[in-house]
């Protein structure tokens, strides 16, 4: 996306006939918050000046701390392609950090949070690039608007129509995100009925953690035009595969990619090397962030493509990491764990964390698993040191809880925040009498 500087936006706005600007940010959880101010308001929004209640924001500070600031990062301008007005007037995008009172970057803004680790790793002389794999199912609506999991669709990964009922909405998915910016790389069915994938072209981490804030707002709202849901959550129907978010990583140094080294075994670096060990070892204790629901652990399950062994490969696509066969600049590591229903700053976060320390302490990692993890009994993956994610999310808070780099990734704000509402949001399931129970002890008991 083009790069404005905030006199370059106020002059688009008025060449664009702009009436009003969505301020966008992210709370700790996630989820996209809009701020709708007139035109006139811009400057002030670029300058840092605009004030919002952040008590009604989870997570953000306390009724009696309540006024917090918007500041808009003016190289996020877009214009939506699907609003306008009767006046012939349009609607931009801006996305923003949140600063405290005094104009100070506030500790539980998630786009500060990955700034804070995109300049730690600037210190070290790298600029991590990312490509995310997004998947999402398109469900239809009930009677009264509401979500459901019904589908007419029967395609299967890479069907085209007409068995592919959303190829459609899916087309104008992929023709509005264009229109926004975004470079596409390739869009397809995926390997379950109704589920999708559309693919944009790896960027900087920050550029691309905001990517996915518009891809999602994107992605729901044309759904909604063609009379469908679309939803991010990872496991949606029990019995076939979840959504997952694979995400290509790489280092850059200099216009030159640090991961490719032309004489070493497999024209990998020891940057590449030492970065896919920090991964590894910090799996355990970054996955509450990258994978953060009750629901995101029906997905990390064996039989369904999602990994759930803390190994890495070269070939095959059972481990955690693979990577992919191309060399040069497109050298780079793929985690497969982390799903659409992360907040996309904390989960870059801690992956560019996790990896610069394995760089920062030289790790090794172990030999790569070209087997079939999926395929070995337990007592295999134990020889072979194969440890599992975690099962549940309680069991990944615990193991983020323990882990010093990733907390410290995260910040005490956002890392007492998140664990406290994630505790909340496991125990109140774990209380809950759900439908398979009553299916199974109603008659039985």
């Amino acid at each position: 996306m083009g790069v404005h500087t905030a006199k370059g936006v106020l002059k688009l706005c008025d060449e664009l006939k702009v009436r009003s600007v969505r301020l966008q940010f992210s709370d700790i959880l996630g989820v996209t918050k809009n701020v709708a101010i007139p035109v006139q308001q811009v400057e002030k929004a670029l300058d840092g000046q605009l004030l919002f209640d952040g008590s009604s924001i989870h997570g953000f500070v306390r009724i009696e701390e309540s006024d917090m600031l918007l500041r808009a990062d003016p190289a996020t301008f877009a214009m939506f392609p699907w609003r306008g007005d009767a006046k012939g007037g349009t609607t931009a995008r801006l996305i923003c950090d949140v600063l405290n009172p005094d104009g100070t970057p506030f500790a539980g803004c998630p786009r500060t949070v990955l700034k804070r680790v995109v300049a730690e790793a600037r210190e070290m002389g790298y600029t991590m690039y990312a490509g995310p794999e997004a998947e999402f199912f398109l469900f239809h609506l009930d009677e009264d608007g509401r979500p459901t999991t019904r589908t007419h669709d029967q395609g299967s990964y890479f069907d085209l129509s007409p068995v592919d009922l959303g190829e459609d909405a899916r087309q104008d998915m992929v023709l509005a995100l264009q229109e926004m910016g975004f470079d596409i790389e390739g869009s397809h069915h995926e390997v379950a009925p109704a589920q999708h994938e559309i693919d944009f072209r790896y960027e900087e981490a920050l550029m691309t953690a905001d990517n996915i804030l518009t891809f999602k707002v994107v992605v729901r709202t044309i759904a909604k035009q063609h009379g469908l849901h679309a939803t991010f959550m990872p496991k949606p129907v029990y019995g076939i595969a979840g959504s997952g978010m694979h995400v290509h990583q790489s280092l850059f140094r200099g216009g030159q990619n640090a991961f490719y080294d032309p004489d070493a075994p497999n024209q990998l670096s020891r940057v590449c090397l030492n970065y896919v060990a920090g991964l590894l070892r910090h799996a355990r204790g970054f996955t509450a962030v990258t994978n953060p629901l009750v629901n995101s652990y029906k997905r990390l399950v064996p039989g369904y493509e999602a990994p759930v062994n803390v190994a890495w490969s070269e070939r095959n696509r059972s481990p955690l990491i693979r990577i992919p066969a191309r060399r040069g600049l497109s050298t780079r590591c793929e985690l497969r764990s982390p799903d659409p229903s992360c907040n996309p700053y904390l989960a870059l976060a801690v992956m560019l964390k996790a990896g610069l320390q394995g760089v920062r302490e030289n790790l090794e990692p172990p030999p790569p698993v070209e087997r079939n993890v999926y395929a070995m009994t337990e007592e295999e993956r134990r020889e072979l040191g194969i440890q599992s994610l975690p099962r549940t999310l309680d069991e990944a808070l615990d193991e983020l809880e323990k882990d010093e780099v990733i907390r410290e990734a995260l910040g005490q704000h956002v890392f007492e925040y998140f664990v406290n509402a994630k505790r909340i949001e496991a125990e109140v399931h774990r209380t809950q009498v759900h439908k398979w129970e009553l299916d199974q002890y109603l008659a039985v008991f």
